[in-house]
């Protein structure tokens, strides 16, 4: 089959496309003949060994896992004699981040808890972008954020893949977001449902005199002081996604904000989970979430899909077609 494979850490080009092994499934295991992929944060941390600290979990000289790939999105071929969950025909999405990454390839051999029945009025194409971006929003909104009905929430970097699910999300709970994003986007976060969009090349949020009780910072270079500034008495910030400079900050910084001033301020890594996924499913087959796709590349176009994400700008996700 042909996959993406890369040996060592470095920019995109050191991404090739080859001809590997089919993978034959374990007992507990599915095979996935894979439709379509997207493009993470975190397959660039896997791609280039960055931070640092990343490769004490992905391989610390050379990469580990050597083919990338952790959003999935296609049909079952063949099931192990353990499998009771699927069956051959199946259409399914998930996350592989958990259990070797792969998913820039024909086919896959996963586990069967890595996934769950495709929503059933999305492509493959919107399904493989929902996986990686759309758990993060869920998880660090709902349990790292303990959302509420009612709630103010602002979402800094709303426009991006994360950004995008999590004003949906949001909505969902019943909250009043507002949305933070450059010009351009503003018209994509109204579409999404927000109730107050703030462009930040017109206005900090720290200068609308509101007041928030949960800040997403999905990205952006905001000292924690602007957070925190925002935030109600009681309220939470969650580090989702930025710089590095800000992760170590909302790690180190934040926690002692959080035992000194009442305000809980941290960060937050998102693990795969299937019950999130069928969750999710729900959602997106009631309308209720919808993922925004930017740009599809080809398999064999993966580099030009990686160099174009890691600008920075995508309007939500940036999907690859196999």
């Amino acid at each position: 089959m042909k996959a993406i494979v890369y040996k060592k850490y470095g920019p995109p080009d050191v991404l090739e496309v080859t001809e590997v092994e089919k993978p034959i499934p374990k007992d507990n295991e599915i095979l996935v003949k894979v439709h379509a992929s997207s493009v993470n944060f975190g397959n660039l941390v896997l791609l280039k060994g960055e931070p640092f600290l990343a490769r004490f979990a992905f391989g610390l000289f050379k990469p580990r896992y050597s083919i990338p790939g952790g959003d999935i999105a296609g049909t079952v071929e063949a099931v192990g004699k353990d499998v009771t969950q699927f069956q051959p025909g199946d259409d399914v999405f998930g996350d592989l981040s958990g259990c070797g990454w792969g998913g820039y390839a024909e086919y896959a051999a996963v586990p069967e808890n890595t996934v769950a029945l495709k929503p059933a009025n999305l492509s493959f194409e919107e399904a493989a972008a929902v996986p990686m971006a759309a758990v993060t929003a869920l998880q660090s909104l709902r349990d790292k954020g303990r959302i509420q009905a009612g709630q103010k929430v602002l979402i800094n970097g709303a426009s991006g893949g994360v950004g995008t699910f999590a004003v949906q999300i949001a909505k969902s709970f019943g909250a009043e977001v507002t949305g933070v994003c450059s010009t351009r986007n503003v018209d994509i976060l109204q579409t999404l449902g927000a109730d107050h969009v703030i462009d930040y090349s017109k206005q900090k949020f720290t200068e609308n005199n509101q007041s928030y009780d949960l800040i997403l910072g999905v990205n952006g270079h905001q000292p924690l002081s602007d957070y925190k500034s925002a935030l109600k008495p009681n309220g939470i910030f969650v580090h989702v996604g930025g710089s590095g400079a800000q992760m170590f900050q909302a790690m180190t910084v934040g926690a002692w904000i959080s035992k000194t001033s009442g305000k809980n301020m941290g960060t937050f890594l998102q693990r795969a989970n299937q019950n999130d996924l069928v969750f999710l499913k729900e959602l997106l087959e009631t309308g209720k979430v919808k993922p925004v796709i930017d740009r599809q590349y080809k398999l064999s176009d993966v580099r030009e899909a990686f160099k174009y994400f890691e600008h920075g700008h995508a309007q939500g996700k940036v999907v690859i077609t196999i």
